[in-house]
Parts: C-alpha cells; structure tokens; sequence
C-alpha cells in the first residue's frame, strides 16, 4: 500500500512539473495540420510534415537535383511534456537564413544548426535545424510564420504527373545496403537505425526516422546504371574517421560534417556525402561505410 501512495505521488509530481509524456490522440492534428497547410507522414507517434524546395532548380556536377534527393525540407512533432516537442531540418537560401532564423527566434524556437550538406550545388542551398516544444498548434504557427520569410512553397500543389520510375536494380540495393529501400519522388531512399537508442534532453526519440537520427541514404538514377547519391550518417565520434576513409576509398566525397542537435545523448554527428557513378558499385562503398557503424542490418 505505501508503495502504491509513493507511485501515485511521483506520478502526480511529474504530471504538475510537465514531465510525463502527452499522448498524441491528445493533439489536436487537425489543426496542426491546417496551420501547416499539408498533411503529415505519420509513423508511430510522430506526425512529419515535409517542406521540399520545389520551386528551387539545383544543379551539381551537372546532376539535377530532385527535391527528395537534397532539398526536402521536415518537421517532425512528437507528443512530449503535456505538449508536443519538435525537431526538424529546413532548405533555406543564403538569403533566406536571417530573416526565417530571426522569426524563429522571436517566437521562441531554437536553432540548432546552419550549415551546408552539399559542395559546388548552384544555387547554393543551407539547411537549418530547429528545435522547440510547448502547445503543437502555437509551433505550428511558429514555423509557418518563419517559412512565410523565405519562399519555401506553403502551400501543396496537386501532381502533374506520376513521379518518375527509378531506373535502378533496387532488389539489388536493398540486398547490399541490407534494408528494404523505398521509391520517392523518383528517388530511391534508404533509412538505416543505430543499434544504440538516442534521446534528446531526456527524450527517446524514437522512432529514430522520422526524427531524424537514423542514416539516410539516397539514390537518383542518372542514367545507364549511374546515380547521384547523398545523405547523412549518424555517428558517434569513434566511428567518424573509420567511416571518412570507408567512402573516400570507395570513390564517395565527404561534403560535410557536423552537429544538428544541441543535447543529444550520445554525442552524434552527422557525414554528409555525395557521388555519382554506378549505383551497385556505390552501395557497396556505402556497405563497407556502414560496416564501420553501429548500424542494423536486416
């Protein structure tokens, strides 16, 4: 019985002091989803919301670049103390930083990076990552007033076409990058989890996907077996120069390296890349990079 009292008050502290985690049937998405103007992928508890720079035409190495590929843009609400939290990556212009950065700010956002993920790409594109939590519809809000500051497209155009089919031996892919890959926007994107979980102040962020702490791997056709690839790893600081010299030997460049969060646990940082050569030969050397991770393989 005391036991039970002890539980019961703990519980009631942590419900006063905001600690217990909101449910997301508590959320009100519809609103969030008409703040935002677009509808979510929703996986688990987490809702995604997409943000893709459709209406930049970005060029590398001669490579078109497919807003699935380099240029989508996310944010991601999970239901999190009596609220939500939000964590997300945003395509911006030079231009564009300051002004979306200063809205942000101003309505009590965090940022939590700028930098590049891509070399040579014209126009030049930058990513920023925010962070935030409180009431899920005031975040809404929040962001759509700071997108408003650039020319991200805020509202979701109706396709004109079926998306394009991706020219590529994907049995193959998924066989060598050891998950199951997925067409997008005739990109074809692999996500690969970490063994270890992650939290943020606290947090299990999970699923790891749509939050953004798992690897992201990218593949557009170019042509005749060929594909421009990016993405992101995520790793932890043993596994940074193993995976360097892994895709440096396999003929992948190292376009960036960085932080994107403030408070994770573990320390993460994040390796962005690019080629463009045979696909199958370039999953191997992203086999080989991920080998030297604490990656799971199916």
């Amino acid at each position: 019985m005391r036991k039970s009292i002890i539980s019961c008050a703990a519980l009631l502290l942590m419900a006063i002091s905001g600690l217990l985690p909101a449910r997301a049937q508590d959320i009100d998405w519809q609103r969030v989803d008409d703040t935002l103007g677009r509808k979510p992928a929703v996986a688990g508890d987490v809702h995604r919301y997409g943000f893709p720079r459709s209406d930049l035409a970005v060029t590398l190495d001669g490579v078109a670049i497919k807003p699935a590929l380099a240029l989508g843009g996310w944010i991601a609400f999970k239901p999190a103390h009596g609220g939500a939290m939000i964590m997300g990556d945003l395509v911006l212009l030079e231009s564009e930083i300051n002004p979306v950065m200063s809205k942000m700010i101003a309505s009590g956002l965090e940022i939590s990076a700028v930098h590049n993920h891509l070399l040579r790409a014209n126009p030049m594109t930058f990513y920023m990552h925010v962070a935030g939590h409180g009431d899920p519809v005031r975040l809404a809000t929040s962001i759509h007033d700071a997108l408003a500051e650039s020319k991200t497209p805020l509202t979701v155009a109706a396709p004109s076409s079926p998306p394009p089919a991706v020219d590529l031996d994907t049995g193959q892919l998924d066989q060598i990058i050891g998950v199951k890959g997925q067409a997008n926007g005739g990109v074809y994107a692999f996500t690969v989890p970490r063994r270890d979980p992650i939290s943020e102040g606290g947090m299990p962020l999970n699923p790891v996907g749509p939050l953004g702490v798992a690897t992201g791997i990218n593949f557009q056709p170019t042509g005749g077996g060929k594909a421009a690839i990016t993405g992101d790893f995520v790793l932890t600081g043993e596994e940074v120069n193993a995976v360097i010299a892994a895709l440096k030997s396999n003929g992948i460049e190292v376009t960036a390296l960085h932080s994107h969060m403030l408070d994770e646990q573990p320390r993460l940082f994040f390796m962005h890349f690019w080629a463009n050569d045979d696909a199958v030969k370039l999953a191997r050397g992203l086999r080989a990079a991920l080998d030297k991770t604490a990656s799971t393989k199916s």
